[in-house]
């Protein structure tokens, strides 16, 4: 029987995809039996604090002795270890959701968020988007649960699109984004922002978040022989929809809304088909009056949301008074030669 070629490579990709599934589940079982022993050693300490403070430094000495080739049992880890076992008093919410993010991962939580509440998102949004340690620091301490968890966002999803799909466009949109990676300045337009984000758009995706696929910037859509220019072109995989984005580094004006319509329109009539959901639109706007936004939206029948940014690549205020100024230091420099 000859072989086919494509089914052949079908057949392959259908077994890569079996292969890595399982190399997924056993990182992750073991991973949640070593959260679980973390979490017992956690309990056992906590039962015996009352020894006192050198009973942590002997326990890690004697389990040293014991185990000289196992890491992981140093005296600041074997205190995380108590206050992990503290902060989780329920093994079974343990094994069933703290277990699917590894320990570097729980210890960040640990020191930076102190709400269970919070801390739970950040649990279920590092095990869905597979965070580093790095980037799970980084978007915590870009407040991405107060900028993406809470529902005070402008928009006209609920109103324009099907109940399942309007909850989606909601959780995937931030309000503010933060682009702390654009080096900032005061005369900076929408192009200048624009190009910066092109150029590190890794950045820009982990910003916007999962699923978001770039397909270009000042994307050229023809309507009727004139030409028009889309700032920046995405499409959202699980959404199924062509996210349509146009920066002003002003203030939101309702003129802006009308644009931003007209442009989900022809992507609407130019570029979906039909498997694809609705266009959604995204204003980034440098500030926002949020009535005056919610105001310009209301009648809009394409789905829009409405945003600020921040471009944060210049010092705090409070950060800047404590540095010498340039005069300052071209005082020290004369007076040094």
């Amino acid at each position: 029987m000859l072989m086919n070629q494509s089914e052949y490579m079908e057949t392959i990709s259908n077994i890569k995809s079996e292969i890595k599934r399982a190399q997924y589940h056993a990182v992750l079982g073991a991973n949640r039996e070593l959260i679980l022993l973390y979490w017992r050693i956690g309990q056992i300490i906590n039962v015996h604090k009352a020894w006192g403070n050198k009973f942590v430094e002997n326990l890690a000495a004697d389990i040293k002795l014991e185990f000289p080739g196992a890491t992981g049992y140093s005296v600041r880890n074997l205190k995380y270890m108590a206050k992990f076992a503290m902060s989780y008093p329920d093994e079974g919410f343990v094994q069933q959701v703290v277990a699917q993010i590894p320990w570097g991962q729980n210890v960040v939580l640990l020191d930076k968020v102190s709400d269970d509440e919070v801390r739970r998102w950040y649990i279920a949004a590092c095990a869905k988007n597979g965070w580093s340690r790095n980037v799970l620091v980084h978007q915590i301490e870009s407040g991405l649960y107060e900028r993406q968890a809470l529902p005070d966002k402008v928009n006209n999803f609920a109103a324009v699109l099907p109940p399942q799909q309007s909850e989606l466009a909601r959780q995937i949109m931030k309000d503010p984004y933060v682009f702390d990676f654009i080096p900032f300045r005061e005369d900076m337009v929408e192009r200048d922002i624009e190009r910066a984000l092109v150029s590190e758009v890794t950045k820009l995706l982990l910003e916007l978040g999962t699923g978001f696929a770039f397909l270009g910037n000042q994307y050229h859509l023809n309507v009727g022989g004139d030409d028009f220019y889309i700032d920046l072109l995405f499409y959202h995989l699980k959404l199924r929809s062509y996210v349509v984005i146009e920066l002003k580094t002003g203030e939101f004006r309702p003129e802006f809304a009308g644009q931003l319509n007209f442009y989900l329109s022809a992507v609407d009539g130019i570029l979906k088909t039909e498997e694809d959901n609705p266009s959604i639109g995204l204003l980034l706007c440098k500030t926002k009056n949020d009535l005056v936004a919610e105001y310009s939206l209301k009648d809009v029948t394409k789905p829009i949301g409405v945003s600020e940014y921040r471009v944060t690549g210049v010092l705090p205020e409070e950060l800047r008074d404590q540095l010498p100024s340039v005069e300052d230091i071209q005082n020290r420099i004369s007076f040094g030669a």
